[in-house]
């Protein structure tokens, strides 16, 4: 398992024979994972490495406290800014957050005890959340006199519908696991203790499958949504295509007929 540090408060390691399943590892702890400048600043730099790494098959999103998985916004950073370095950081902070939901695989959030503001955001930005029992997470961004603006007023509606996520984004409410779960603000809820372990098992399950097809299955799933259904068929179509004749499909079928495990060329 190797591990490369980006900055000071951001870890990969890589995990399983061929490195095939990468955790990036928020650890800034002592501020409880809250997003500064500079901790935005390698987010989008790790998102980067890891996108352009075509051995990377599946990516899980952790945190090294233990008692939240990420805060948010570093609040006390922003409180000493003057206006002009606000609009100077506002790229920075959201090339953390696009840098996570534009990862071309499939990318699996491991949550525990607080998740809120951007901290939530970074992990709608993924596409499953594995929280445990533990879990509190919401966008309480309101109630500090600014909106979610790492992509939850757009990711949440899509996750529970615009009127579950309006009652959410106005009300600033924190939800607890068991609730989140039932509201499909979370998917997977594990055992206290269990979120990363979980994650990372279900990682390693979609590791298996063909690299060509899971970036492509993503590519339809992000792209189909909000579009009409004939609309939708049409990504569906293209990125089928992409695939039909990739090394992948030929030795996917190949590996069933022979009934034997593919070994993806990934191309």
């Amino acid at each position: 398992m190797g591990e490369e540090r980006f900055g000071e408060f951001v870890l990969v390691r890589r995990h399983g024979d061929g490195g095939h399943v990468a955790e990036l590892v928020l650890d800034r702890p002592k501020a409880m994972n809250a997003v500064s400048t500079e901790m935005a600043r390698s987010i989008a730099a790790a998102c980067a490495a890891l996108g352009e790494d075509r051995e990377v098959r599946a990516v899980v999103v952790t945190s090294t406290h233990e008692r939240a998985f990420c805060v948010g916004a570093d609040l006390k950073e922003r409180n000493s800014f003057s206006d002009a370095e606000l609009v100077r950081q506002r790229p920075l902070a959201r090339g953390a957050y696009t840098g996570v939901l534009e990862l071309p695989a499939p990318t699996i959030a491991a949550v525990h005890g607080f998740a809120l503001g951007g901290g939530f955001e970074l992990a709608l930005a993924c596409d499953v959340i594995v929280a445990d029992r533990t879990a509190v997470v919401g966008l309480p961004e309101v109630s500090v006199g600014v909106i979610p603006g790492g992509g939850g007023t757009q990711l949440l509606p899509r996750r529970v519908g615009a009127a579950r996520a309006a009652e959410l984004i106005f009300t600033a409410r924190r939800v607890e696991a068991a609730e989140a779960r039932e509201l499909g603000l979370v998917d997977v809820l594990a055992e206290e203790g269990r979120d990363r372990e979980e994650a990372l098992a279900m990682a390693a399950r979609i590791a298996g499958n063909s690299p060509v097809g899971l970036r492509a299955a993503k590519r339809a799933l992000r792209l189909g949504q909000g579009l009409d259904l004939r609309a939708g068929l049409e990504v569906e179509d293209a990125a089928w295509r992409s695939v039909a004749f990739s090394g992948d499909r030929a030795e996917g079928v190949a590996a069933f007929n022979e009934k034997r495990k593919p070994q993806w060329p990934g191309e």
